[in-house]
């Protein structure tokens, strides 16, 4: 799952505090812990360890000549393509993670880079030359990344829960966000429980520079209806596409598994994924996790 979390403007115990903020995220990261702090910036990074499992696919990750400093949560689907573009146009990798792609990526298109992306992702770059922050949610917002301005910092991260041990955060409730929760179930708007605290829309990037943010819009659905093919021909497509996104899904350096909620839906993934082991959540007496052996016998 991976989490991140940082904030700008330095304060007196900057690395004791962005300590702490990581360790609100403890959860989202159990495999590994890094920070960058400057006197600009804190970041932190909790890793759960998926492709180059080792070390030195720790995070945060550097450019070249260390200028830009990345956070990550996510995973890009098609970054092996991207990573040889990139290597064709010279940049230098230091790991196999997918992660990399995206601080070159940047460095080589900047937001351009963006609608390339394949995947799902949250991240943040540090410019310690521009001292200009850049983050990015993805298209349809699976990861999450939320901001706020306090006091004198900026903070931005994974989770709201990070925010809360910063000396600069002032918690109260945002009354508007919970009429809203109460009517629609959910908060439909940029806004969270707490007052003055945002998530950024999916298919949107921000800057933050010289204490000005900025949003924008970097994709959006579009559908031009074709009636013309025949029901098989949709059919056809709808599969190849639905089995190349299920094989893109399963790259990683760690065992593969499949969730199964019994619906339709979750027991095709597990048939055409060919999984050693599949899962199901119960709340029984017991509220027991259940490992169960259906995805061998689907393929």
């Amino acid at each position: 799952m991976c989490g991140y979390t940082g904030f700008t403007n330095h304060i007196d115990n900057s690395n004791r505090v962005i300590e702490d903020m990581m360790d609100q995220i403890r959860h989202r990261g159990p495999d590994a812990a890094g920070r960058y702090v400057d006197a600009d910036i804190a970041l932190g990074h909790r890793r759960l360890s998926i492709i180059d499992i080792t070390e030195q696919g720790d995070q945060p990750i550097y450019n070249e000549d260390r200028t830009k400093v990345l956070v990550f949560n996510g995973e890009i689907y098609n970054y092996q393509d991207i990573r040889k573009e990139l290597l064709a146009a010279g940049h230098v990798f230091r790991t196999q993670t997918d992660s990399e792609v995206l601080i070159h990526g940047y460095e080589e298109y900047g937001p351009e880079l963006l609608p390339r992306l394949r995947g799902m992702f949250s991240f943040v770059i540090w410019d310690t030359v521009k001292k200009e922050l850049f983050g990015a949610r993805d298209f349809f917002g699976i990861k999450p990344l939320y901001y706020a301005t306090m006091g004198e910092s900026f903070l931005f991260g994974s989770e709201i829960k990070s925010f809360l041990v910063h000396p600069h955060f002032k918690k109260e409730l945002n009354e508007t966000a919970l009429e809203n929760y109460l009517t629609f179930q959910y908060s439909p708007t940029e806004e969270t429980f707490f007052k003055n605290v945002y998530k950024l829309p999916a298919a949107h990037y921000f800057t933050y520079a010289n204490g000005k943010l900025t949003t924008r819009r970097y994709w959006e659905v579009k559908f031009d209806a074709d009636n013309k093919p025949q029901l098989e021909d949709w059919v056809n497509e709808i599969s190849d596409i639905f089995h190349n996104s299920v094989q893109a899904h399963k790259i990683a350096d760690v065992e593969v598994g499949s969730f199964l909620s019994s619906g339709v839906d979750s027991s095709y993934v597990a048939a055409i994924a060919d999984v050693d082991k599949t899962f199901t959540v119960g709340f029984g007496e017991d509220e027991r996790y259940n490992e169960i052996g259906w995805a061998k016998n689907f393929s």
